[in-house]
C-alpha cells in the first residue's frame, strides 16, 4: 500500500469515529432512574452499544445495609480468598516493556480487612478482584445478600450471566485500560468507582503494543521484583494512561473522546460490550458486577475489521487490493 493511500485509510477511520460521537454517542453517561423494561433497555441501550447509569436498580439487596466490615468478618472473615497484590497498584498493566500481572496472594477476608483498616500494615496494594465469578466460587455465604443474576437483564438478553463478580480494594488500586467482550452491570454497594470510558468506534485513536507477559513476586525483604512468565506469547495492550495521555508518544489519543462518570453507592453502570474503560475507587469500595456474554453478530464482525485496520493499514492487504481496484 502506498503512502498516500495508507493515509486515505487513516482519514477514513477518523471520519469513521467523528460519525460516531455526532449521529448517536452521548457527550456524558445518562442516568436512569429506575430500572428498565427488558425490551426498551435492549432496544435503547444494548443495541445501540450505550452505557448509562440505573438508579433505585437494586435497592432491595440486603448488601447496600448489611455489608459492613464487622459483618463480613462474621459471615466471611475465616474464608480463604484470592487477593491481587502489587507494589504501585496497577495490576494486568504494561510497565516499561512488560505487561504486568499481579501476584496472586491467599489469604482470609479478615487478614485483608486488617490491611484495609489500617490494623496491619503491609507492603503492596490490595485488591480482591479475581473474575471468575468469585463471588459465587470463592464468597458463596455473601450471594443470598445480592441476586445471582439481574432478572430484567437476563431476559433482555435471553440468558444468564457468566460470571458474578466480587471487588473490594484500596484507594491504589486501579484497573489499567481495557476491554471486554461482555455486556457488564457493575453494581457500586459501598463507596465510589470512577470511570473513563472509550466508545469502540474511538479504536483508531487508542494504542496498543505486544508485550512479555511477567508477575509481581514479593521478596522475603518486601520488595517486589517482576518475574517474567517465560514460553508464554506476548500480550496485546494499552499502553497509555488515559489519566496522563503521553500525546507526543501517542498524538492519535488527541482525537478520542473519553466519558468520565462516577458510580456511587445504590447506582449501577450498564458498560456496554468492547468499550474500553480504565477504574478507580475509593478507599475500601466494594462492588458487585454481572458478565454476560456479548453476541458475536455483525456489530463484533465490524469491530474486528475496525481493529484489523487500526492496527496497521499499511498491512491491511484486503483495504490494498481496494484501493488498488478504485
Amino acid at each position: 500500500m502506498t503512502e498516500k493511500q495508507t493515509d486515505a485509510v487513516r482519514k477514513c477511520l477518523a471520519e469513521f469515529s467523528q460519525e460516531a460521537h455526532d449521529l448517536y454517542l452521548n457527550q456524558s453517561v445518562p442516568y436512569l432512574d429506575e430500572p428498565p423494561a427488558p425490551l426498551d433497555f435492549y432496544r435503547d441501550w444494548i443495541g445501540p452499544n450505550k452505557p448509562c447509569i440505573i438508579r433505585n436498580a437494586f435497592s432491595h439487596w440486603p448488601a447496600l445495609s448489611r455489608w459492613t466490615p464487622d459483618y463480613l468478618r462474621e459471615m466471611v472473615g475465616s474464608k480463604v480468598i484470592s487477593v491481587a497484590v502489587t507494589p504501585n497498584g496497577y495490576a494486568d498493566a504494561v510497565s516499561g516493556d512488560r505487561f504486568v500481572m499481579p501476584e496472586e496472594r491467599r489469604m482470609t477476608f479478615s487478614s485483608l480487612l486488617d490491611v484495609m483498616e489500617g490494623k496491619v500494615q503491609k507492603q503492596g496494594v490490595f485488591y480482591v478482584q479475581k473474575q471468575s465469578s468469585n463471588l459465587l466460587q470463592e464468597l458463596p455465604e455473601l450471594a443470598a445478600d445480592v441476586e445471582e443474576h439481574v432478572p430484567w437483564m437476563s431476559e433482555a438478553l435471553g440468558k444468564l450471566p457468566d460470571a458474578v463478580n466480587f471487588w473490594l480494594g484500596e484507594a491504589s488500586a486501579v484497573t489499567s485500560m481495557h476491554k471486554d467482550h461482555y455486556e457488564n452491570l457493575y453494581c457500586v454497594i459501598s463507596g465510589e468507582k470512577r470511570f473513563i470510558l472509550l466508545p469502540p468506534t474511538d479504536r483508531p485513536h487508542i494504542p496498543y503494543g505486544l508485550y512479555q507477559p511477567a508477575v509481581y513476586s514479593q521478596r522475603a525483604d518486601g520488595d517486589f521484583e517482576v518475574v517474567d512468565q517465560l514460553g508464554s506469547d506476548k500480550v496485546p495492550w494499552i499502553p497509555l494512561d488515559p489519566l496522563d495521555p503521553d500525546l507526543a508518544r501517542f498524538p492519535a489519543y488527541s482525537s478520542a473522546r473519553p466519558l468520565c462518570c462516577s458510580v456511587k453507592a445504590g447506582e449501577m453502570l450498564f458498560l456496554p460490550s468492547l468499550w474500553f474503560h480504565h477504574v478507580r475507587q475509593s478507599h475500601g469500595c466494594i462492588a458487585v458486577n454481572f458478565w454476560y456474554d456479548m453476541e458475536y453478530d455483525i456489530k463484533y464482525n465490524y469491530f474486528q475489521l475496525l481493529e484489523s485496520l487500526s492496527v496497521a493499514p499499511e498491512h491491511c492487504m484486503c483495504v490494498s487490493t481496494l484501493l488498488a481496484h478504485k
